[in-house]
């Protein structure tokens, strides 16, 4: 089981910076360029760890009054099928209702849609493509 953060440290920040190069970066072949990008302080980012290794990120930003988008899901290849995922789902879904916010929205990879839908997001439109890679936009209300 691992110990999700919401991250309040540079270093923290880092940790999450890692492991999102390593999957979408080195893995996926996303660009450097268009991973890091604006939203990056505005955003309240995620950190799975285990044994103080980071193992996972994600981040969720307000996109417009009470609707949240959640970004950069991401668990290192090694630890995937463990739950990771959805642990850092719950910390992103219960730092949305501390908010305030009442929906969540996120551009799922087409390949881990049915694991959103598990998680009560619905898809919403159709397929486009995102960092070269197929996605489609889901949505949770969280109310």
């Amino acid at each position: 089981m691992a110990e999700v953060r919401a991250v309040d440290s540079e270093e923290q920040r880092e940790d999450a910076y890692d492991v999102r190069q390593t999957v979408f970066v080195e893995e996926q072949g996303v660009d450097e360029a268009i991973e890091y990008d604006e939203h990056e302080d505005e955003s309240v980012h995620f950190v799975a760890y285990d044994e103080g290794e980071p193992i996972g990120a994600a981040r969720l930003r307000e996109t417009e009054p009470g609707l949240g988008k959640v970004e950069r899901v991401a668990v290192l290849e090694s630890r995937r099928e463990e739950g990771i995922g959805r642990e850092l789902m719950d910390a992103v879904e219960d730092e949305a209702r501390e908010q305030g916010l009442t929906a969540l929205k996120l551009h799922s990879q087409t390949r881990a849609a049915e694991f959103y839908r598990r998680l009560g997001y619905e898809r919403r439109g159709e397929e486009f493509e995102e960092a070269g890679i197929p996605h489609v936009e889901m949505r949770k209300s969280l109310e």
